[in-house]
């Protein structure tokens, strides 16, 4: 919009932004009958969760669980798995949404613009928890297959409006996005109907676009693992006052000068390149091995690949090459120092480096003690992050969506050691290979947190496909918490 342009004097109202009533119509009217797509949001379920039980050791993650008020009990409240706390469903579903971003070890979608799906776990278990234990004198009883039904949709409207719709290159948080499909299916879920979701979204968009200044350098701190909890918690918020009965704003997308698009998305219309499905479960992207942010995954992958080969000649190194995406220059592509775990973990530099040096990677590499190591930093210094563009071709090729990394180390002798990965081992293309690793991955995340029995029977549920639909949401929580 230019600077002279003005907004309408023209007070009537239009109809609802169509991406309003969309999204909208999805929700009421989409499920799927594909036992793949159900069996991936299965996974995605138990492995979100597991990355949330994980996430419980962390000091620095127990800060933020809890009531907002120290020692306010919610009654027959929602409990987040492996925690005490009895909370409202706003809160729960910030304490659930930081669980499992905690650790940036759950599930994610690489597009144009990227994120994490699972995010929106925090309101889909809050929000059909909190009707199970509170409205069922009016509304039916949710089961966990009205909870792998949500996932699927939130899942398909945070994944389908990142195809094509960069946020990041705006300045805007992807957890944007999770607020948008959050806000919509726990409006379903808490009974809401069409002209509630339309309304309850309107506000959604309102609230604008969060800053990503906390996800990059010089600022990247514990923000980045509690946002998609606040955005998942605010999205609960807009679905309970919408079902009380607060209005919508149906232009708030396309008004001139005020609306989302002009404010926030320089006048842009946004583009959606397919119809709402469950396109974004059918090709879901699952961590399985490492805690590392996703764009780095295959690099990392690469460095453990070459690890025994060159772990007894680093100081033989001379630089090494990495060949990435657009996307990683961009967000993890950085040198000079290192200010805490959450500025180590989205470092591609830092990654390749633990990997040289000891053949993995675990969260407690993130660690201020790890990150003593003089060695990391001598090899950083070495290292040189370069586009490919053929790898930023594919990332962003739908028929791909590759996430292509190389690393080539030189030697002062003129040699080299060089591995090259485009698929990581949690792409659709290796889903067979990640499924068993998946299980293994939440088996060792419950072991860190319950005893052998309750674990058990918590891993013998995540295989139980039938039993799990049938059982009631109340029911599912029950099972996280600690005997």
């Amino acid at each position: 919009m230019s600077d002279t342009a003005k907004p309408s004097d023209d007070n009537r109202r239009a109809a609802p932004d169509a991406l309003l009533v969309n999204i909208a119509h999805y929700v009421c009217e989409y499920r799927t009958e594909n036992i793949e797509v159900i069996e991936t949001a299965r996974y995605a379920l138990f492995d979100a969760i597991g990355c949330g039980i994980l996430a419980l050791q962390s000091a620095e993650c127990r800060k933020r669980l809890g009531p907002v008020v120290p020692g306010v009990t919610f009654h027959n409240g929602t409990t987040p798995p492996g925690t005490i706390y009895q909370l409202d469903p706003v809160q729960a579903a910030f304490n659930i949404g930081t669980l499992v971003r905690w650790l940036d070890y759950n599930d994610t979608w690489l597009a144009a613009e990227w994120g994490h799906p699972s995010d929106n776990l925090g309101a889909i278990l809050a929000c059909a928890d909190y009707r199970n234990r509170h409205m069922t004198d009016t509304l039916p009883p949710l089961t966990m297959q009205h909870v792998i039904d949500a996932m699927i949709q939130a899942y398909e409207i945070q994944g389908i409006l990142a195809l094509e719709n960069s946020f990041n290159r705006l300045g805007i948080d992807h957890v944007m996005l999770v607020k948008i499909a959050s806000t919509a299916v726990a409006t379903k879920l808490l009974g809401g109907d069409r002209q509630m979701i339309v309304n309850a979204l309107s506000n959604a968009w309102i609230d604008g676009g969060t800053l990503r200044s906390y996800r990059h350098a010089p600022n990247t701190g514990w923000r980045k693992s509690w946002a998609a909890g606040d955005a998942t918690s605010r999205a609960v918020r807009h679905a309970l006052m919408a079902i009380n009965g607060e209005m919508g704003y149906p232009n708030t997308l396309t008004t001139r000068q005020w609306g989302f698009q002009d404010v926030c998305f320089k006048g842009k219309p946004f583009l959606l390149n397919r119809n709402f499905g469950s396109y974004v479960m059918d090709n879901l992207l699952f961590k399985v091995t490492y805690p590392v942010e996703f764009h780095a995954q295959t690099a990392l992958e690469c460095a453990v690949q070459l690890h025994h080969t060159v772990k007894d000649h680093l100081n033989q190194i001379s630089h090494i090459e990495l060949h990435t995406q657009d996307a990683a220059m961009r967000i993890i592509n950085k040198s000079g120092p290192l200010h805490n775990h959450a500025d180590r973990d989205h470092s591609l530099q830092y990654a390749v480096a633990i990997g040289l040096l000891f053949g993995t990677l675990e969260s407690n590499h993130y660690s201020d003690e790890v990150a003593l190591d003089p060695r990391i930093d001598q090899l950083r210094h070495k290292m040189k992050a370069i586009e490919d563009k053929q790898f930023s071709a594919d990332y962003l090729n739908p028929e791909k969506r590759a996430i292509g990394n190389r690393i080539i180390i030189h030697f002062e002798d003129g040699s080299i050691q060089q591995a090259c990965i485009a698929y990581p081992i949690g792409h659709r293309t290796r889903r067979n290979d990640a499924r068993p690793l998946l299980a293994l991955k939440f088996k060792d995340n419950l072991s860190k947190h319950y005893k052998r029995v309750q674990r058990e029977q918590i891993s013998a549920l995540m295989m139980a496909h039938d039993e799990l639909l049938a059982m009631p949401v109340d029911k599912f929580m029950e099972r996280w918490k600690v005997a």
